[in-house]
């Protein structure tokens, strides 16, 4: 089985969920309204997701934010607050990760994505 890199990854423990993002009406340096994101294949049972953003180049996490699941295929710009993209200079790799949660609070999966963000 090999393993494909791209800009846009996603990895799961269950059924195959994925995870992709746009950065959007992203603002410059901590914008506190989450970007859209893209979500499909959320298990059945799942009533929370899970959100947290790294970025990998600085090894800084940028914090996330929990949504209810009711299906919903996409998360608005906004749907969580935490602290947005500021590369110090250049361009960052930012990841984002969702877990599924069912009620109890047990994960059911989980799906990432890694997306650019320039200095503006």
């Amino acid at each position: 089985m090999a393993t494909v890199l791209s800009v846009v990854t996603s990895s799961s423990f269950a059924a195959g969920m994925a995870v992709s993002f746009e950065w959007g009406p992203t603002k410059k340096c901590f914008d506190s309204k989450s970007p859209p994101i893209v979500l499909s294949n959320v298990p059945e049972g799942t009533v929370k997701l899970e959100i947290k953003m790294i970025d990998q180049n600085a090894s800084y996490n940028h914090g996330g934010g929990n949504v209810a699941f009711s299906g919903q295929s996409q998360l608005p710009y906004g749907a969580f607050k935490y602290k947005g993209p500021c590369p110090p200079s250049g361009t960052h790799f930012y990841k984002i990760t969702v877990k599924a949660l069912d009620e109890s609070g047990k994960a059911l999966a989980s799906g990432s994505a890694t997306r650019p963000f320039s200095k503006k």
